[in-house]
């Protein structure tokens, strides 16, 4: 996950989520998307409103976060040395600015039930994967080994993949047959 080392107090030199205000006439998604490019450079990827939390961090506010599946190979962030953008693995991450591991926790949970009504992590893969990387990417997500029998015959039978008729030569082993999304956007099954 992204996380901005803080520059100033409050909680001045702890980690937090990314964030900012409002701009005038601009919607939350708007402000969503502008941010996300500003930390990342990217903008063509899975982008949704996870929740509104109040008094985040024993603070009486309003929090509405958004939540992005980025491929960080595809991204850039920001050189600052104040307000540092820094990649994190999200579990086993230490306590944060405000409480937002309470989002992180929120955040994770949606992720993994997302999972098993959409095509969510498209894009987190390449235009051509092979369904081992897809699977690799479904148990960083759920934190658990998958059968590679059971989840072929799923998410095939769901129609969100399709084979491309290339294959990737690995090595000494026989050739791993490509597949692309059926679509790369989000997409209900």
């Amino acid at each position: 996950m992204l996380l901005i080392e803080r520059a100033a107090e409050p909680c001045a030199g702890t980690w937090a989520l990314p964030g900012g205000l409002l701009r005038d006439a601009e919607s939350l998604d708007e402000a969503a998307s502008r941010k996300l490019a500003d930390e990342t450079g990217v903008s063509d990827v899975f982008l949704e409103q996870l929740f509104t939390f109040d008094n985040q961090g024993g603070r009486a506010n309003v929090v509405v976060t958004y939540f992005a599946l980025v491929d960080v190979a595809r991204t850039r962030l920001r050189p600052d040395l104040e307000w540092r953008p820094a990649w994190h693995p999200v579990r086993g991450v230490g306590p944060l600015a405000f409480g937002n591991e309470r989002i992180v926790a929120y955040a994770e949970e949606r992720l993994r039930n997302k999972l098993e009504y959409t095509n969510v992590v498209y894009s987190l893969l390449p235009a051509r994967f092979t369904l081992t990387e897809m699977q690799r990417v479904y148990e960083a997500i759920l934190g658990e080994v998958i059968d590679k029998r059971n989840f072929r015959r799923r998410v095939v039978g769901l129609g969100i993949v399709r084979e491309t008729g290339e294959t990737e030569k690995l090595g000494a082993h026989r050739p791993a047959m490509l597949y692309e999304f059926t679509r790369r956007e989000p997409m209900v099954l």
